[in-house]
């Protein structure tokens, strides 16, 4: 089984909208709608994606949630948004309403840092229940970055032992120093692969010490989709030179036991 754990899709008539204007080196591998997501899985030979909602207001909370709950659960896994605008119990019971498994928290687009007070009263309510996968990390490469550094996943880590936390981004997209320095190898800590356009970009000799040392059975495959293309991604994994069972934990074993996929 292959798992994508990081795809983006939106509702048809807002998808172009929201992809935006791509940033420098960035190329859109698809258009962000479900028919478009279904196509690339279809012809990358994956099993399930993980298809992550953001709110990037208060307000937008239960639309986002509600369109992620409602895909075909035959190919995607929702992954519902959370907003500190919101009381903690207003979180989680929409999670609950629609069916969701887990939340992304994505600090540069909704506009909190991870350390926000507000935010870890969230953390309190999903501990234990809910899989957390954060984006870490600039935008782009040499951008300010106070919103969303990896010593804060770090801190998240320590501060709620049982939220099941993915670092996006190898734990730092474009700051892979203070990755290795503070969540690579960090206990109870799963790491996505994904970093646009490609893992490719990063080294196969960066990318699998990073694998090597945080451990392949917490790793999980990720594209970033639509930012990525998932053939291309598949093939950058497969060649870095794993051993045939860390291969599969990483491509998907991991991913479907977080989420219970048999």
């Amino acid at each position: 089984m292959i798992v994508d754990a990081h795809v983006h899709v939106w509702p048809d008539k807002i998808a172009a909208r929201a992809l935006g204007t791509p940033a420098d080196g960035i190329v859109r591998y698809g258009d962000g709608t479900v028919q478009g997501a279904t196509e690339a899985m279809r012809a990358a030979g994956i099993d399930r994606s993980v298809c992550l909602a953001v709110a990037d207001a208060p307000q937008r909370l239960e639309a986002a949630n509600a369109f992620v709950g409602g895909l075909d659960p035959d190919r995607f896994v929702g992954f519902g948004t959370v907003h500190p605008g919101r009381t903690p119990r207003e979180n989680v019971e929409d999670l609950h309403r629609n069916g969701l498994r887990g939340v992304k928290v994505h600090p540069l687009f909704q506009g909190y840092a991870l350390d926000d007070p507000a935010l870890w009263d969230v953390f309190a309510e999903l501990e234990g229940e809910f899989v957390c996968l954060f984006h870490v990390g600039p935008e782009t490469e040499g951008a300010a970055n106070d919103l969303a550094k990896p010593r804060m996943i770090a801190e998240i880590a320590k501060a709620f032992p049982r939220l099941t936390i993915i670092a996006a981004h190898l734990g730092g997209y474009h700051v892979h120093e203070e990755a290795l320095e503070h969540v690579i190898g960090l206990p109870g800590v799963y790491l996505d692969t994904s970093w646009p356009p490609s893992i490719a970009t990063v080294g196969a000799d960066v990318a699998r010490a990073a694998i090597e040392r945080h451990g392949p059975d917490r790793v999980v495959f990720a594209t970033d989709w639509p930012m990525a293309d998932p053939s291309a991604e598949i093939a950058a994994i497969e060649a870095l030179g794993l051993t045939p069972a860390d291969t599969e934990a990483v491509l998907g074993g991991t991913m479907a036991a977080l989420l219970g996929i048999s």
